[in-house]
This record gives structure tokens, C-alpha cells and sequence, in this order.
């Protein structure tokens, strides 16, 4: 019996799982913004922080809507 590989050079097809690993590498990525935007706001000393208006506890609040919303 002879088999025929329909997909195209360099290509998957989709039946190899793609959809939740670019899910996944999706995720990742989402945290790694989350992450740089905690740490960036985190690094402010409390008079920065201050002058924007913001208290060191509503960083994550911030980091989280900034990213995931």
C-alpha cells in the first residue's frame, strides 16, 4: 500500500497538535509582558509612583489589565 504526504514543504499538518502548543507559546508570551510590566512599574521608587498616582499595591492589578485585558 502506498502513502502520499499531501502537506506542503515546510509546513505541519494540523493534526500534530499545533493549535495548543501556539496556545501555549501565546500564554507564555502574555506572561512575559505581564512580567516586564510588573517588574518595570516595580523598579519606580514610592515618590514615582506617587506622582502617577499609583500605590504599590495596585501593581498587579496594573500589570494584569494591561496585559490580559
Amino acid at each position: 500500500m502506498a502513502y502520499t504526504n499531501t502537506h506542503a514543504a515546510g509546513t505541519l499538518p494540523r493534526s500534530t497538535g499545533l493549535g495548543p502548543i501556539q496556545r501555549l507559546i501565546e500564554r507564555y508570551k502574555a506572561y512575559r509582558l505581564y512580567r516586564e510590566t510588573f517588574d518595570g512599574l516595580n523598579s519606580l521608587s514610592n515618590r514615582e509612583l506617587a506622582d502617577l498616582g499609583l500605590s504599590r499595591s495596585e501593581l498587579h492589578d496594573i500589570a494584569t489589565k494591561a496585559v490580559y485585558q
